[in-house]
């Protein structure tokens, strides 16, 4: 029976930590890790609805894109989603790991499978990444074989993604050619995508400044939403997972729960 230590050993060969941002937290954040795990649950983001499911469910393991403890915690109350959080996966002996920025670096990550949904060609990472090789880095940019009009494009992120609200800011260009993405929250890396030629970038959160320098540059900024950019991922990095398990012999059950954006529109 594999345990929590045979699931992080796999994971270091698909998301290696050293992949992580300096400011991240990843990895086994809650549990043992040598604790013998049947049942997996992936999600995005560890809220108290998926500990719910994970705990109804009997999973021993739920690992998730963004982490659970990111910032030093102070205090651990069970009266705050965080601490019910943690205190529901201890009662009930169920371990959690986080694989966030390392997950977004690695070829075929977060960014890269938005950049594939989207169509592109010739993609590459936006930001390279320290200590790797050149297919991996924050962020991604690509090609389309011939232009495309921006209502052609607008149409391509809706099948990619499924947004539930697109903004814009800067000048709607007539064609576009070169696309940067990045999927969740990276409006600071817009001067990034200006610099490559990008004709478009599409990522989430963008920040009011971000917006206003867009209208000065010219540049054409979509956000599309944190959860629409990044979850179509999560399906994906389910069937890698599943497929490294099932090549080891293991009968390990792995589960993506169906998450919702925690935002709507009005």
């Amino acid at each position: 029976m594999p345990t929590v230590q045979d699931f992080l050993a796999i994971l270091q060969q698909i998301t290696p930590e050293s992949l992580a941002e300096d400011w991240d937290n990843v990895g086994l954040l809650v549990g043992d890790p040598h604790q013998a795990v049947h049942r997996v649950l992936l999600a995005l983001d560890p809220c108290c609805s998926l500990m719910e499911r994970a705990c109804s469910g009997q999973y021993d393991l739920v690992i998730t894109h963004h982490p659970i403890i990111f910032r030093p915690l102070k205090s651990l109350r069970t009266d705050t989603p965080i601490g019910r959080f943690i205190a529901s996966a201890t009662r009930e002996g169920i371990s959690v790991i986080a694989c966030h920025t390392n997950f977004d670096a690695i070829a075929g990550g977060v960014s890269d499978i938005l950049a594939t949904a989207l169509g592109l060609a010739q993609v590459r990472p936006l930001i390279p990444g320290k200590g790797c090789d050149s297919s991996c880095g924050l962020g991604r940019i690509g090609v389309y074989p011939s232009a495309v009009t921006a209502e052609v494009f607008l149409a391509n992120l809706q099948r990619a993604c499924a947004p539930p609200w697109v903004l814009e800011a800067g000048q709607r260009p007539q064609q576009i050619v070169k696309v940067a993405v990045c999927g969740g929250s990276c409006s600071d890396l817009a001067e990034a995508a200006l610099c490559r030629g990008a004709d478009v970038f599409v990522t989430a959160e963008v920040k009011h400044s971000v917006a206003r320098w867009a209208e000065d540059t010219g540049l054409w900024i979509l956000d599309a939403g944190h959860f629409a950019t990044e979850n179509p991922a999560m399906a994906i990095f389910r069937n890698r997972l599943q497929q490294q398990t099932a090549a080891l012999g293991w009968d390990t059950e792995i589960d993506a729960a169906d998450q919702q954006s925690p935002l709507q529109l009005v």
